[in-house]
């Protein structure tokens, strides 16, 4: 408890200025350790890969959402018919209209089966690009860290890293790095059509 009081005086008494020295003229160091960080959020927003798989994911999700809602718009017309056909007793016979309830349960089964297929392909998709990404990130940290030499590189996204002084930014240097590594695969699609 009382190491708890200690860090919470600590952070209150801190100094919220960051150090705006640039990460290339930064040593980077603590206790030995030569450290960087990554803005996650500056990442996906600026690297062309993460742009355009964003869109293509917006794309997919885009599609999925319009068949959703004309496949589930077919089905309120045709429950619609059907009801107003039973009040009306349009039906020639009970069988008649039990076949066609039957039909509906069906569609309706089948449109729920076709959500969570949809659903589960843009999950898999999302998984896919995540991965890509982590393993692109990875590869070229791999490759930059050779010259750089860094013994810690970490990823800030929100407020899992409370603090970390400007100097120890290098979003920029690897957002221009994977970038120009890069090669787009949207451009290719674009070029085809």
């Amino acid at each position: 408890m009382s190491m708890a009081l200690a860090v919470l005086s600590a952070c209150n008494q801190a100094e919220s200025k960051m150090d705006e020295e640039p990460a290339s003229n930064a040593t980077n160091t603590v206790a030995g350790m030569k450290i960087a960080y990554v803005e996650v959020d500056s990442l996906m927003s600026q690297y062309i890969f993460c742009k355009e798989y964003t869109l293509i994911l917006q794309k997919k999700s885009n599609n999925a959402r319009n068949t959703l809602n004309q496949k589930g718009t077919q089905l309120q017309k045709a429950a619609a018919n059907f009801q107003e056909k039973l009040q009306s007793n349009g039906f020639t016979s009970r069988e008649e209209a039990e076949r066609v309830q039957m039909a509906l349960q069906r569609q309706q089964q089948d449109l729920q089966e076709l959500q969570n297929r949809l659903g589960s392909e843009l999950d898999a998709e999302t998984a896919k690009f995540n991965e890509a990404l982590r393993d692109s990130l990875q590869n070229f940290l791999k490759v930059y860290n050779k010259s750089k030499k860094y013994d810690l590189i970490l990823s800030k996204a929100g407020d899992n890293i409370l603090y970390a002084a400007k100097k120890y930014d290098i979003t920029q240097d690897v957002i221009n790095g994977l970038n120009k590594r890069y090669k787009s695969t949207l451009k290719k699609d674009v070029e085809k059509k």
